[in-house]
């Protein structure tokens, strides 16, 4: 299975390199404070690396609040639930 991935992973970063090599014109940007002129290719795969990685980091950072809320919910639930009526 590992073996698998690896070669998957193989795959995909060739792809990359040779999508990076025949996008290899410049396209300029304007950042408003800067410009820059920058590979059309390079520019489009480091835009993808950062949306994967700002997506993945949301993902987990959802999903460790979201415990974190139900363990605190969990928590609340049973000090109500322990307390004696007067």
């Amino acid at each position: 299975m590992r073996l698998i991935a690896i070669l998957f992973l193989l795959l995909f970063v060739a792809a990359g390199i040779i999508f990076g090599a025949l996008n290899a014109d410049l396209v300029s940007f304007d950042f408003g404070f800067a410009r820059a002129a920058l590979p059309k290719g390079g520019t489009m795969l480091a835009f993808l690396l950062i949306g994967w990685v700002l997506g993945g980091l949301t993902a987990w950072l959802g999903t460790s609040f979201a415990h974190q809320r139900k363990r605190r919910r969990a928590l609340r639930g049973n000090k109500v639930s322990s307390a004696k009526p007067a």
